[in-house]
């Protein structure tokens, strides 16, 4: 079960049996539009805050994925979710609503892969047959509370990058067809020394390349073993720099296999800065756009890392530098 020193691997490889992804009027326009399973043309989404609307965004995403699985939440043994506002609430109430066993995490906008290797790790055992796992933000709620309202007009640096507003849920089970859930490794936190609450994608590459690092060491295979390696929001500015970091330390990992979550949601012309962020970036790339093209026959494993500052608008006025963590999990489908 446990490969090397950070590497969970799955013997009974769980299956993500069905994934839902909702999202807001900018990933309307956005590049992967098409692999949302809805798409709201507001950000209020019918509610009188936007806090209140995230809430219903992974809502809606849970019950989706339900559907698409054949359940209903009856049959849904524990909910493993978090998000970026205060105490996780928009995912804490939307676990109010399904009434099943929840078990809240955060992992900033690592929460997707880190809830994905806890809900593999208990199906593995037996210690569930179904898992709902997610990660959502919403981009005016999380503006709001670890920068500056979008009313203020605030200008951001080229390094900034944009939240997204979106969900994205898997259902995890013991059986049924899907993509396999092979390994997991988990990160540690690492501290390089930055600062800059707009530069998230520099703060974080760091972490990105040391868990990708510990997986291939632990499974004991080259970065060439995955059709495809995707960070889950680094941007134009992390991704290059895991790039180099991971080049000065021998990896050579040729580009095309090499994407990002925060480089694939939108499109060139929308005013994203360095790319996309947010815990509901990874989410809704990984769960709808790559697992589509997946299920295509597009690629057979994909190694997906989701990167994550664990700072607060606390730390930041007490100046503290930004800790960072990444997790990784690997998902295979088709054959050999």
């Amino acid at each position: 079960m446990m490969k090397g020193h950070r590497t969970w691997v799955f013997e009974n490889q769980p299956v993500i049996a069905a994934t839902a992804t909702v999202g807001g009027p900018f990933e309307a326009t956005g590049r992967i539009a098409d692999d949302f399973d809805l798409l709201h043309e507001d950000l209020w989404l019918g509610e009188e805050s936007y806090e209140k609307a995230h809430k219903i965004l992974l809502e809606e995403a849970f019950f989706k994925a339900m559907e698409k699985g054949g359940i209903t939440k009856e049959h849904v043994q524990f909910i493993i979710a978090g998000d970026l506002i205060n105490l996780m609430t928009p995912s804490n109430f939307a676990a109010r609503t399904i009434g099943a066993p929840y078990l809240g995490v955060f992992g900033a906008c690592s929460t997707s892969m880190e809830g994905l290797a806890l809900s593999a790790f208990i199906v593995n055992h037996g210690g569930a047959k179904y898992i709902l796992t997610g990660a959502s933000s919403h981009n005016t709620a999380v503006e709001k509370q670890f920068r500056y309202p979008t009313e203020y007009g605030g200008q951001k640096p080229p390094t900034a990058q944009w939240t997204v507003t979106g969900a994205g849920v898997a259902l995890v089970s013991s059986e049924g067809e899907g993509p396999r859930i092979v390994a997991a490794t988990i990160g540690r936190v690492v501290d390089m020394g930055l600062s800059d609450p707009f530069n998230m994608g520099g703060a974080m590459a760091p972490a990105a390349v040391d868990t990708i690092e510990a997986h291939l060491r632990d499974m004991q295979v080259d970065s060439s073993y995955y059709d495809l390696i995707v960070t889950g929001d680094l941007g134009k500015i992390g991704r290059q720099i895991s790039l180099d970091l991971l080049r000065e330390h021998g990896l050579q990992i040729e580009e095309e296999r090499y994407q990002d979550c925060g480089l694939l949601i939108y499109r060139e012309d929308q005013p994203v800065l360095a790319g996309a962020s947010g815990a509901g970036c990874s989410a809704t790339v990984v769960y709808g756009h790559l697992l589509n093209r997946m299920k295509q026959g597009e690629f057979k494993r994909m190694l997906v890392v989701a990167t994550g500052a664990l700072l607060s608008p606390l730390t930041f006025q007490q100046n503290e530098t930004i800790p960072c963590i990444a997790h990784a999990v690997a998902i295979e489908y088709g054959g050999e």
